[in-house]
């Protein structure tokens, strides 16, 4: 387990201002056409400021403040003359620009949205507007925005390339094929850059190609060798490979300068539990919780925490922090799943069973099908235990949709079928179990046995 990564610095609209290249937009208007436009019929009295004095000086102040990350003044300066142009493109885009880096994205948003609406074959704003929908969690709205600024002619190749990078950051765990195209489209456009690096290498792991993504973390080792969120990714796959040992001794050099990075703890405990080995994990995530605060208030954390006490057999440690979690983000199936699972060790099956019911009846909120299916393998499991036969079946049915029967649905399947004497389809489950098991289920296998020839009795 690797704690949530956050978007590379090139997908972050703080990070590299889009407004560059409309720098000279400003002292155009104080000398162009569009200055000549604002003059006002007739005459004025020579020492008196003139409309068009007035205007210069709001774009000074404006430019003046923009270049000095004054956002409150560019605000102040930008607001009547995007009253007075209101299909002016330009202004609309820096008033966005400053309202945004101000903290008001709603207005940003309302400012880019103009921007695009006057003038729409600018790439500047779609992408400034893509990027915060990005970030407010707006994926439709961020994809057509961002897809459409990656296709304009008007575009210069520095820009269609930042808008590619940011789709396949959007695009990375829902679609990671389309991802790794728009990676690929945007190198043809500019050079590669170390967040591009790291880009391929988790979509390398989200192909389940560990050895491309354990190549990839070594390449962007070698540009930044004390990168944490590299090392982490180099560990975990490793760990995958079965490379413990190399990934243990990969997490501990790097500790040994960074002793609480929370990623390089977080994956070195992963490591540990993946071994077999959570009494060694569980004091390094409670001394980094007691330690960081940051550390005790990360969700992810506590998870993996209390995983970690569910491996070593603390059943009811592990119940408390689901339990916290689950109040906390109550709509999430996995964290329903991850408590159920913790209480059938309890033997607490009527609350398991409940709890994944609930669990699989949300199955657009799994991560992914195989997800839910799994809660429906463990709902089977559960239901079998709290003498529900029926609530079994039905969610092996379900499970099986998505996944092939295993050793132990099968053998669950004719348990249940036994139960409710439909004997003609708990024997052919009973064959099918015995058939897959192979010897690794001995008391089971032995039950399935005594089983069927009591039930050839029966006939």
């Amino acid at each position: 387990m690797i704690l949530p990564r956050p978007l590379p610095a090139s997908a972050s609209p703080r990070c590299a201002p889009l407004r560059s290249s409309l720098r000279l937009f400003i002292f155009t208007l104080l000398t162009g056409a569009a200055a000549a436009q604002l003059l006002p019929a007739g005459t004025r009295s020579a020492d008196a400021p003139s409309p068009q004095d007035t205007v210069n000086a709001q774009l000074r102040a404006a430019e003046t403040a923009l270049e000095n990350a004054d956002f409150p003044a560019a605000i102040a300066a930008l607001t009547p003359l995007a009253a007075a142009q209101p299909r002016n493109p330009h202004i609309l885009y820096d008033l966005g620009f400053a309202q945004e880096h101000a903290g008001d994205d709603t207005a940003a948003a309302a400012a880019y949205t103009q921007a695009i609406a006057a003038d729409s074959s600018i790439p500047e704003p779609r992408i400034a507007l893509g990027l915060l929908d990005a970030r407010h969690g707006r994926s439709d709205a961020a994809h057509r925005q961002l897809e459409a600024a990656s296709t304009l002619p008007s575009a210069s190749p520095e820009l269609r390339a930042r808008a590619l990078r940011a789709l396949a950051t959007l695009d990375e765990n829902a679609h990671p094929a389309a991802a790794r195209d728009e990676l690929l489209s945007a190198l043809k456009l500019s050079p590669e850059t170390p967040a591009d690096i790291l880009l391929s290498a988790r979509l390398a792991e989200h192909a389940g190609d560990m050895a491309d993504a354990e190549a990839a973390f070594r390449r962007l080792l070698v540009l930044s060798p004390t990168d944490p969120e590299a090392t982490a990714g180099l560990a975990h796959t490793l760990s995958a490979q079965g490379k413990s040992a190399e990934a243990e001794a990969t997490l501990d050099a790097a500790l040994k300068s960074t002793p609480t990075d929370p990623r390089l703890v977080a994956q070195l405990a992963a490591v540990y539990g993946a071994e077999g080995k959570p009494q060694q994990a569980i004091p390094l995530i409670e001394a980094l919780r007691s330690s960081t605060p940051a550390a005790a208030a990360d969700p992810s954390m506590s998870r993996l925490l209390a995983h970690l006490y569910l491996l070593s057999g603390d059943a009811s440690q592990a119940e408390a922090l689901y339990r916290d979690l689950l109040a906390k983000t109550p709509t999430d199936p996995t964290l329903l799943d991850d408590l159920a699972s913790t209480l059938v060790q309890e033997q607490k099956f009527p609350e398991a069973q409940a709890l994944l019911s609930r669990a699989v009846s949300m199955r657009s909120a799994f991560p992914s099908d195989a997800a839910w299916a799994d809660a429906a393998g463990h709902l089977a499991f559960a239901a079998s235990r709290n003498g529900a036969p029926q609530v079994a079946l039905q969610a092996l049915s379900a499970r099986a949709t998505v996944l092939p029967n295993s050793p132990v649905t099968l053998f669950l399947e004719a348990t249940a079928h036994d139960t409710l004497h439909q004997f003609k389809e708990a024997e052919r489950a009973y064959h099918a179990f015995l058939a897959a098991a192979g010897g690794k289920y001995p008391d089971q296998e032995f039950q399935a046995r005594h089983r069927l020839t009591a039930l050839e009795h029966q006939r």
